[in-house]
């Protein structure tokens, strides 16, 4: 099985502007070793992100030449496992970043909240403690995972259509998402390994660890999608990226919808009114960017089709 590792000078963005890093055929596994958001730069309570770790957030693994892969296709991600790599993690409250302060986006004449950084560290059962104070259950999954766009390049803090920093749990073990191919080749990326994240990923830091994720690859041939869907064994899910937040949820509810009309069977407005009754709707981000929200169905009612 072979392993890739990311290449510094780190890209941020998603774009086909980055020479690939590997090239990988349909059906290949393989292992893709990822850094945290902060580049391993933050340690310890003292290390504050402004001051040790730079300008930019989310370093990835990638660009990945898919082989075979053409504009029009859909990307599969198989994503078999998610490992993370060191004992302990870091979350942060960064000055003019999160969901419940003063940003760049939302302006108010307010002060920035206070930089502040909190390590977890695994204890004997496997949780992640915070001091003595409380601990979280692990729940690894990939905030970010992508595709080029077909011309801009888009900052890695950014989801779209594209995938990227979607910060949406379900991306995760056992789970397939398909990205829309919009270049020769796909140019996939993923890195920002999360212990685990609260829904809407509040103060914009999950707890943000290194990883090791092991995925193959296959293409959906001729099959053109809009934007990001997750399935897995019990659910489809369908993520929308977009603000204001509403227009998000609109997003991945229409999407739900045309998919469940265009391989499943449904006649539109029988959709419409399933996704009403049975859907269900959560927050991966709050904080990007764009937010992104996801609208899932479960499987028990695909079946009688």
């Amino acid at each position: 099985m072979r392993e890739i590792f990311p290449v510094a000078p780190y890209p941020y963005t998603f774009g086909r502007y980055h020479e690939p890093i590997a090239r990988v055929k349909p059906e290949e596994t393989v292992v893709l070793y990822t850094e945290d958001c902060f580049e391993g730069k933050v340690h310890s309570e003292q290390d504050l992100p402004s001051k040790v770790a730079g300008k930019y957030l989310n370093p990835q693994t990638g660009p990945i030449y898919v082989e075979g892969a053409a504009p029009g296709d859909t990307l599969a991600v198989h994503i078999h496992d998610v490992t993370v790599t060191r004992d302990w993690a870091v979350s942060a409250q960064i000055p003019f970043f999160g969901g419940l302060t003063a940003t760049t986006m939302t302006r108010t004449l307010q002060d920035p909240l206070p930089e502040k950084v909190w390590i977890y560290r695994r204890q004997e059962d496997g949780r992640f403690a915070y001091s003595d104070r409380f601990s979280i259950a692990p729940h690894p999954f990939m905030g970010t995972i992508g595709t080029a766009p077909d011309i801009e390049a888009l900052s890695a803090l950014t989801p779209f259509t594209h995938g990227g920093n979607m910060d949406v749990p379900d991306v995760k073990a056992g789970n397939t998402v398909y990205l829309p191919v919009n270049v020769p080749g796909a140019y996939f990326s993923t890195g920002d390994c999360h212990v685990a994240q609260g829904e809407g990923e509040a103060c914009g830091v999950a707890l943000e660890i290194s990883g090791k994720v092991t995925l193959s690859f296959s293409l959906i041939k001729n099959h053109p999608i809009a934007w990001p869907r997750i399935e897995s064994p019990q659910e489809i899910m369908t993520v929308g990226s977009a603000r204001p937040m509403e227009d998000a949820a609109r997003i991945a509810y229409t999407e739900l919808v045309l998919w469940l009309e265009g391989e499943y069977g449904f006649e539109k407005w029988d959709a419409y009114q399933l996704a009403s009754q049975a859907g269900k709707l959560y927050v991966g981000n709050m904080v990007d960017t764009y937010y992104s929200l996801v609208a899932k169905l479960s499987k028990e009612y695909l079946t009688a089709r």
